[in-house]
């Protein structure tokens, strides 16, 4: 209704064409209605696709006699099917008929069911006031070029509601409204007498009521537009409030976050404590254990003197063996060998004390019985060439034959 009337009031002074803001918001508006809830196009797979209130309008405006149907479907410069909907409005309003092309798309209710779903605005009672309202379009002239870019089917159609925030009738239309009544008023009174005093009365009556019809229009403009800016702020209202509602969730949400991010940073740092913690004990241990091997190794290995006592004895051994001096009666076993060796350290050694040769000369003068297994005692292992020639020894060969020839050369005493 507010486009209706915008658009007449600016007819009133200027021609309407497709620079005038009013006829692109009226155009916006009639396109949104008949758009709306239209249904899409089923495909031979099954899949929806959008389609533009012109092919609703191609089928039920067929009955309409004279109809642009078919010059629009064979312009050149209009391709889409949007654009050809923006055409046909304007070819409808320059034709004056496009209250009756509505009319008889609305009154083929089959039509009308088959593209669009329940609920949109032309299957409603709204529809049957939508004829009425676009009829006094017709009694203004349009003049529009359908090569504009008006036509472009590229972009959608906006709506301005910006106008019918604060509509005010311009003073041209208000004088022009002044002038019908008082036309009225004068010819309702040309058959009255001067001297009667009836009719004067009856025209500032008449006026008065005037006026105050007009007060009662301008406060139902009022009323409907505080209807709208109060709903309008309601609207509003409600997404704010959700808005307020989902930041306090998501400043909840990053709270628990932050502070889950900082117990579990905690819980790292203890973790990396306690590692290092058990990594030099780790570390102490180890060096205790390699302190204690070398100790161990270093108490067990024999004194450079000793071994080389060893060496000589055994070397010279082996020497009487070799020239055929073995005396079998000369060491009645084994142990009393060692204790010769052991007599030749303590010779060598001059801090031995007196007790220490005796007991020693005891243990060479006990008997004992000659078995194989002190064969390990003669000698030292870790001498390589004691190693080399205990291993001579162990062969019972030599043992049990001392007249047999050595096969080594080279050995001599030492």
């Amino acid at each position: 209704r507010f486009s209706v009337k915008t658009l007449i009031d600016r007819s009133c002074f200027e021609t309407i064409d497709d620079t005038s803001p009013e006829f692109n918001n009226f155009a916006a508006i009639l396109e949104q209605i008949l758009s709306h809830r239209l249904k899409g196009q089923i495909t031979w797979f099954g899949y929806e696709s959008p389609r533009s209130f012109w092919d609703y309008i191609r089928v039920a405006c067929r009955k309409v006699s004279h109809n642009c149907i078919c010059s629009i479907e064979n312009m050149e410069n209009v391709s889409s099917s949007r654009a050809k909907g923006r055409a046909w409005i304007r070819v409808a309003l320059m034709e004056k008929h496009l209250s009756e092309y509505i009319s008889t798309a609305l009154r083929d209710f089959k039509t009308t069911r088959r593209f669009y779903e329940d609920g949109a605005i032309v299957l409603g009672e709204e529809a049957n006031m939508l004829a009425g309202m676009l009829l006094g379009l017709n009694a203004i002239d349009f003049s529009f070029c359908l090569k504009g870019e008006g036509l472009d089917g590229s972009f959608p159609a906006v709506i301005d509601y910006t106008p019918y925030l604060k509509f005010t009738q311009s003073s041209d239309s208000i004088s022009s409204d002044e002038e019908e009544l008082r036309t009225l008023g004068s010819s309702g009174s040309e058959g009255s007498t001067p001297e009667n005093v009836g009719p004067p009365f009856i025209t500032d009556e008449n006026s008065w009521y005037n006026k105050c019809k007009r007060v009662e229009q301008k406060y139902r403009l009022a009323l409907e537009q505080k209807g709208y800016l109060e709903e309008l702020v309601r609207l509003r209202e409600n997404q704010l409030s959700e808005s307020v509602s989902q930041n306090k969730l998501l400043l909840q949400r990053i709270e628990d976050m932050d502070l889950a991010h900082k117990m579990e940073k905690e819980q790292l740092e203890y973790i990396i404590v306690e590692l290092q913690d058990q990594l030099t004990v780790l570390k102490n241990n180890d060096l205790r254990s390699r302190q204690e091997l070398t100790t161990h190794l270093t108490n067990q290995w024999p004194s450079p003197g000793a071994l080389d006592v060893n060496a000589v004895a055994l070397d010279t051994l082996l020497y009487r063996k070799h020239n055929q001096q073995w005396d079998e009666k000369s060491f009645q076993s084994l142990d009393q060998l060692s204790a010769e060796v052991s007599l030749s350290q303590s010779s060598l050694d001059p801090g031995h004390s007196q007790d220490g040769k005796q007991d020693r000369m005891n243990l060479l003068n006990e008997g004992k019985e000659d078995t194989p297994s002190l064969l390990g005692l003669c000698g030292s292992l870790t001498s390589v060439a004691s190693y080399k020639s205990l291993t001579s020894l162990k062969s019972s060969e030599y043992l049990a034959s001392p007249t047999t020839e050595m096969t080594s050369p080279g050995l001599t005493p030492s």
